[in-house]
C-alpha cells in the first residue's frame, strides 16, 4: 500500500517543481513541460508570460499532491489511503487545468511577433522573397 501514497508524493514533486521553474521563467521552451498550446508557442515571450502566470498553481497542486500522499501513509485503512491519493490526485490535476486556461489566456494578451519584412537572404523561392527564381531564370 505503500506503493499508492507515493505516487501523488512523487506527482506533486514533479509538478510542482515544474511550476516552480515556470514560476522563476526558467523553464526552457524547447523540452515537454510548460503550458503548450498554439498562443504559448507563437514566440518565447508568450511562452514566459504563460509559464509564468501558470506558475504558482502548478506549485500549489505539486504541494497539494504531497500533502495527499502523507494524508495517505497516515490513514489508518486501506479504503482511507486510497480516498485520500485519489481526493488528492483529482484536485492536482484540477489546479493543473486551472493553471493552463490562465497561461493559455496570459499568453493570448502577448502580442504576436511582427512578421519578417523583405529578404532576408534566405533564397527561398517559391512565393517568398523570389530571389531563387531570378537566379533560375538567369540560368536558362
Amino acid at each position: 500500500m505503500f506503493v499508492i501514497a507515493l505516487l501523488p508524493v512523487l506527482l506533486g514533486v514533479l509538478v510542482g517543481w515544474g511550476g516552480y521553474l515556470g514560476w522563476r521563467e526558467k523553464l526552457p521552451r524547447d523540452r515537454g513541460a510548460g503550458v503548450r498550446t498554439a498562443a504559448t508557442l507563437r514566440s518565447d515571450e508568450a511562452f514566459r508570460v504563460a509559464n509564468r502566470v501558470a506558475g504558482m498553481p502548478t506549485v500549489v497542486a505539486g504541494g497539494i499532491g504531497v500533502v495527499a500522499g502523507v494524508a495517505g501513509l497516515l490513514m489508518p485503512s486501506t479504503g482511507g489511503l486510497i480516498a485520500a491519493a485519489v481526493i488528492g490526485l483529482l484536485g492536482m490535476f484540477a489546479l493543473l487545468a486551472g493553471g493552463g486556461v490562465l497561461g493559455h489566456r496570459a499568453a493570448t494578451a502577448v502580442p504576436a511577433p511582427a512578421a519578417p519584412t523583405g529578404c532576408g537572404g534566405c533564397a527561398c523561392g517559391g512565393g517568398g522573397c523570389g530571389s531563387a527564381t531570378t537566379t533560375a531564370n538567369a540560368a536558362q
